[in-house]
């Protein structure tokens, strides 16, 4: 007992100071962005100031009653919005913030322009967006004609010179046209803060600009209704007047959400100018002015085709208005999330896996390993969630990966000192099983035996174009080293997307998903390998380039169907492997990318699992050799990576195919062909049905080689 005392400690150390060095590497973000996000929701709940925030929404609704009633296209008029804020004038609203950049003038004239200038001039507290990036923006130096801020901080020159005072300088800016920037009462930064993986939960209060303090948008707003407060930074925090904002160590602060959106109560914009409008003219309005007494008001664009949605922990399409309006609904508050410090989290994550790793060396079976696991793992998570309660962010993925890291080790330790059966059959398997199928055989034994089970697949074949050419012109050892360091790079992609390889053919490689053990999304994960795949031979190419003297291209297939799968040989010797016709048709694609000019196609069956992640052009109706019924076939591209334009064009020209219209079909394939060879080669194909029409056109292309 003493001995498994001192190893559990030893472990729970180790695994606590790996789990922290990988979080503050944001190794551990992924992890870390879940559980936050999981807490926020939870939390997330209206404050006593929330009824002091008013939103006004540019939405589909409006837009719809602007072109139905009023005859507006888009953009509307400026001076629409002038009855925007004269409605919130007349209502005594405290400030109104514009969440809309006014970059170019109005297509309807500087009048236009003007007018809303003027309306912003005779509230008095107008906040106008102005956008400040590190990215290539509108200038450099701050506009002549629009009046610099002038907001004094005191202890900003010393914190500028930190670490964290840096990520506030932003060197270039958009700003409003002078009309409009020029009347504002103050600019409001309104850049994104995203974190890498696109969710807003943190926010930057204000940026420095040509050596001037900008505040955020929702800072904007409260400065704008109070203009004499004083505010000062220290300690990491930046105080306004009594009220304070924590700035994390990047000059962040971490946002405390209210709920979904209109958790602030929200106005449509049609229904604000109407009501203006009714006003003028006698009439009794929709909206009484005084619902908007003594409160910030917000405008913002929230209509889909606007573009202003963004992703937060809340939900993937929250407006970016509303985010604004959280962000001042927690300085009027005065209840940021404040991070907790880093010794906290130190000890919370060595304490907990010290429980783990000592609790895990006592596990005597199974069982009791299952009960600590289920036990054990919630705890970190369940501290972040009370620590939350208290407005502190206690990050608990180092707490979580510690304790996972502690158990698996400690259950591992106890595997090495008492599985000799269990070690005996991973070395004698080791050298021809894949380490998924040794897992697999190693709980149960009995899958020692021939025979499969009927099984869903997604088929990955794959073929360098040309190597035999490349061998013979190659060394021995100098071909092996270039196999070698081919299958590596392939093989690594497609077991980090959960791939089982079948086996190697020279350079061909055969691989499969959803077996042995179950992957719902075998279809996306073998078509990311795939691309992955293409991407990290485009980047080998060179160097294999210059040691062969030839570039290194492949061809790959996928087929997504039904086969036996399992393990298959003789009784002397067996391979975990796939027997069916689906399995032919992915190989058969691997083959017909010579036809198009392609190095990859998937089948429809395939395509049929896919989602956003991937864009597919359908190629082409095909029948593959041995087969009598055509399959369609795609080349896929990630999305963000797609040529939507070219991909547009060709499905244009490809259904002038598909109807018979070749003439037309050629023209169209032409003027792509240069940029494009799958329809380099429709063209010879169109010239030779116009040549020879065909009796019964059913748009099928019959391949003539395997």
């Amino acid at each position: 007992m003493r001995q498994k005392l001192i190893q559990g400690i030893l472990i729970g150390s180790a695994s606590a100071l790996l789990s922290l060095a990988l979080f503050f590497s944001g190794s551990l973000d992924w992890v870390e962005n879940a559980t936050w996000d999981w807490r926020v929701r939870q939390h997330a709940k209206p404050s006593e100031q929330s009824n002091n925030i008013k939103l006004i929404f540019l939405d589909q609704a409006s837009l719809d009653w602007g072109t139905a009633e009023q005859g507006w296209q888009w953009p509307w008029p400026r001076v629409v919005y002038s009855a925007v804020l004269d409605f919130c004038k007349r209502g005594g609203a405290k400030s109104v913030a514009f969440d809309i950049l006014y970059t170019e003038a109005s297509p309807y004239g500087v009048e236009d322009d003007n007018a809303l200038g003027a309306a912003a001039a005779n509230l008095g507290t107008f906040v106008q967006a102005v956008q400040l990036t590190r990215k290539q923006g509108a200038t450099t130096e701050w506009p002549s004609k629009i009046p610099s801020p002038g907001i004094k901080v005191d202890g900003l020159n010393k914190y500028l010179r930190t670490a964290a005072g840096e990520n506030h300088k932003m060197p270039t800016a958009t700003f409003p046209i002078e009309e409009i920037g020029s009347k504002a009462t103050v600019l409001g930064d309104v850049a994104g803060n995203m974190q890498k993986d696109a969710i807003i939960r943190r926010a930057t209060s204000f940026s420095m600009f040509d050596d001037r303090f900008v505040p955020s948008l929702a800072l904007a707003t409260y400065l704008a209704a109070n203009p004499d407060t004083k505010l000062h930074i220290e300690d990491h925090t930046l105080y306004v007047g009594d009220l304070r904002i924590p700035l994390d160590s990047n000059g962040r602060t971490v946002i405390n959400y209210r709920g979904e959106s209109k958790t602030h109560e929200a106005f449509h914009i049609s229904s604000i100018i109407n009501s203006e409008l009714r006003i003028n003219e006698g009439k009794e309005p929709e909206i009484d002015p005084s619902a908007l007494k003594d409160a910030h008001v917000l405008v913002g664009m929230t209509a889909a085709g606007l573009r202003d949605l963004r992703p937060t922990p809340i939900s993937k399409e929250f407006p970016g208005v509303e985010i604004h309006a959280t962000i001042l609904d927690n300085l009027l508050s005065d209840d940021f999330i404040k991070e907790a410090p880093f010794t906290t989290v130190l000890i919370c994550t060595i304490l907990f896996a010290l429980i783990a790793s000592i609790s895990g060396r006592a596990c005597t079976n199974w069982q009791l390993a299952v009960l600590a696991f289920i036990i054990l793992l919630p705890l970190p998570l369940t501290a972040g969630y009370l620590a939350y309660s208290s407005n502190i962010w206690l990050p608990v993925a180092p707490a979580i990966v510690a304790v996972i890291f502690s158990l698996i080790s400690a259950l591992v330790l106890n595997y090495a000192a008492e599985g000799k059966q269990r070690r005996f059959i991973k070395n004698a398997f080791k050298q021809y099983l894949s380490p998924v199928v040794i897992d697999k055989l190693v709980r149960d034994p009995s899958h020692l035996k021939l025979g499969g089970e009927k099984r869903e697949l997604s088929i990955y074949f794959s073929d360098v174009q040309g190597f035999t050419t490349i061998s013979e012109a190659l060394e021995p050892e100098e071909l092996t080293t270039l196999l070698n360091d081919y299958l590596s790079a392939m093989t690594s992609i497609i077991h980090e997307q959960g791939g089982t390889i079948d086996k190697y053919e020279g350079d061909a490689i055969i691989a499969f998903w959803n077996a042995p053990l179950d992957n719902v999304e075998h279809a996306k994960n073998s078509v990311r390998a795939a691309l992955l795949g293409q991407e990290k031979l485009a980047e080998l190419r060179p160097e294999f380039k210059e040691r062969t003297g030839k570039a290194i291209l492949a061809r790959i297939g996928i087929n997504t169907g039904l086969v036996v799968v399992g393990n298959m040989g003789s009784k002397q010797r067996f391979d975990y492997t796939f027997l069916g016709d689906a399995g032919n048709l992915a190989a058969r694609l691997e083959g017909i990318n010579k036809m198009f000019g392609t190095f990859l196609l998937i089948s429809e069956f395939t395509v049929d699992q896919l989602d956003d992640e991937f864009t597919c052009r359908e190629l082409s109706r095909v029948q593959v050799v041995g087969k009598k019924n055509a399959v369609r076939v795609y080349e896929p591209y990630f999305t963000d990576k797609a040529d939507t334009k070219l991909i547009a064009s060709f499905d244009v020209a490809r259904d002038l195919y598909y109807d018979g219209n070749f003439s037309e079909a050629l023209t169209a394939f032409e003027k792509l062909a240069d940029s494009d060879p799958v329809s380099a080669k429709y063209v010879p194909r169109c010239q030779q049905l116009i040549d020879n029409p065909p009796e019964n056109w059913d748009g099928v292309w019959a391949a003539t080689e395997k």
